[in-house]
């Protein structure tokens, strides 16, 4: 089935796709709305499930080479005691962590430099039985078979197209940074996650002696005096947490924080709608509990490409693409909403219960868990 298909959206989700569908000999083009590649964001773990889905294109060695490995994540208690350990199976191989940034570099590396075209910001799309096309602000406009909506959270393609809010708002609040690792008493080459009752607190190493580090605490929505936290204001919330957060905090200064509330999207109806394709956080973002929300982009954009290689028309691949994800996509955030519900609790009668339970939970149930997470299936 020879397609001329739109992408709309060159992040991550965007630009697997165009890798994974110019593999198969499809004419791809990648229309972001920013002027150049500008990558906000801090840190960011593959997992094996998505390295698994890019095997064949030649970038998971890229992300393996270039990132962190670790064997799992560490829950630890605000006093520093493990509560457990969220292991890979050994079978799987390891998360890996990098710059958000690095990524991008790789997945751009991998397509020739014409197939994005910068500054082109979605205005509006128009189907029929034959083609879509779509129009950008600067009064162009392209056509296509297919269009990939690959647009984000705040999917202008989403909204145009379905005309009613899903946002769910989680109920707690994130702070990102980045900072060098010198001089932080405390600090291992471990992934570790710190539950309290003040906040959640992670720490991620990166590489080139780099500390990918994020906190969450309750609060409500867009609630100003929060969203203007200072790096002062996160020390003093979590300064009787355990090594080395305080001491990290000191070392971020307020430029290099990136703050956003904690959102997701309940997962569409159907991922499609007549010749358009939703696949990422433009069709069910996903709240970051599990570090899925990547990666289950990557999952989407190999699986829409295995859909479109063997299926005949339009229709059925995007049938086939609905059926094969739904169920996994509505797993994984169900679950991932509920952790965080978990791990936010500020009651200490329920955080002291929670924690005894993790601790003596059988490590057999973690890794069940750990085995359908990590793995990838077509």
């Amino acid at each position: 089935m020879s397609q001329t298909i739109l992408i709309i959206g060159g992040g991550i989700a965007g630009l697997c796709a165009a890798i994974t569908l110019q593999e198969l000999g499809m004419k791809v083009k990648v229309y972001e709305k920013n002027n150049e590649p500008t990558i906000t964001g801090a840190g960011i773990i593959i997992a094996p499930n998505a390295l698994e889905a890019l095997k064949p294109y030649n970038i998971s060695d890229d992300i393996i080479r270039q990132g962190n490995p670790s064997d799992g994540f560490h829950i630890l208690s605000d006093r520093g005691r493990t509560l457990t350990q969220l292991s890979v199976p050994s079978e799987y191989g390891s998360l890996h962590s990098l710059h958000r940034k690095d990524l991008h570099h790789i997945l751009l590396s991998a397509l020739p430099p014409d197939t994005v075209e910068w500054g082109k910001r979605f205005v509006r799309i128009d189907q029929n039985d034959n083609h879509a096309r779509v129009s950008f602000n600067d009064g162009s406009q392209a056509v296509g078979d297919l269009v990939v909506a690959a647009d984000g959270i705040h999917s202008y393609i989403r909204t145009q197209l379905l005309q009613k809010d899903t946002y769910r708002y989680a109920g707690y609040t994130c702070w990102r940074g980045v900072i060098s690792a010198e001089d932080l008493p405390g600090l291992s080459d471990r992934f570790i996650e710190t539950w309290g009752t003040k906040g959640r607190f992670g720490i991620v190493p990166l590489p080139k002696n780099k500390v990918y580090w994020y906190a969450l605490i309750n609060a409500r929505q867009s609630d100003t005096s929060i969203a203007n936290y200072s790096a002062k204001d996160l020390h003093r919330l979590f300064q009787n947490y355990h090594d080395p957060i305080p001491t990290l905090l000191s070392k971020t200064t307020t430029h290099d924080m990136i703050h956003r509330d904690i959102i997701d999207i309940e997962p569409m109806e159907r991922f499609y709608s007549g010749r358009v394709v939703f696949i990422g956080d433009a069709a069910h973002a996903i709240t970051p509990n599990m570090g899925q929300g990547a990666c289950q982009a990557i999952e989407d954009a190999r699986i829409l490409a295995e859909c479109i290689r063997t299926q005949s028309n339009h229709r059925e691949v995007f049938t086939d693409y609905d059926a094969r994800r739904r169920k996994r996509i509505i797993q994984i955030s169900n679950q991932s909403w509920k952790i965080g519900k978990m791990a936010q609790s500020e009651s200490f009668l329920f955080t002291s219960v929670r924690d005894r339970l993790m601790k003596h939970t059988p490590k057999m149930f973690y890794r069940k868990q750990a085995l359908s997470l990590y793995k990838f299936q077509l």
